[in-house]
């Protein structure tokens, strides 16, 4: 009578407690052994003890400013130096904004010319490839004029 292996693996299980570690090994007449000693040297690890256990992960916690205070000395920005770096910053997406959309007409111009010469899709190809680029660096641009106070 053959002995399932599954059934000795489950068998088993309760000694992984006690053992540090619990090997498979696979026999020359390719039986599977399991044993809490490396019978072979192909024997392979398939449950270890506590010492090597992952830990749980942490709890999630509230990301709030409350729970997790900036130290005394941590260097603060004064609100109207903070609302001055926004105005810059507003101003210097608006301006690559326009850009962009400059250079998108521009991408858009030359295609068509392309598309009217009858150029092949190989030779179109880059064409569409810069006014897609244009499209997506003006919607970049525009999220992040939106994520501004």
């Amino acid at each position: 009578m053959m002995r399932s292996p599954f059934a000795l693996f489950v068998a088993l299980i309760p000694l992984s407690v006690s053992a540090q570690t619990i090997y498979k090994c696979i026999d020359a007449s390719g039986g599977t052994v399991i044993s809490n000693s490396r019978v072979e040297k192909n024997c392979k690890a398939i449950a270890t003890g506590p010492e090597n256990a992952v830990p749980a992960p942490p709890k999630a916690k509230p990301s709030s400013a409350v729970t997790n205070p900036s130290p005394a000395s941590f260097p603060r920005v004064q609100e109207d130096t903070q609302k001055a770096r926004d105005g810059d910053r507003r101003h210097i997406l608006e301006q690559e904004l326009a850009g962009e959309q400059r250079s998108l007409e521009q991408a858009r111009k030359d295609l068509s010319e392309q598309q009217a010469a009858g150029a092949s899709g190989d030779r179109i190809a880059p064409y569409r490839d810069r006014v897609g680029q244009h499209e997506r660096n003006i919607q970049a641009i525009q999220k992040e004029l939106g994520n501004l106070r």
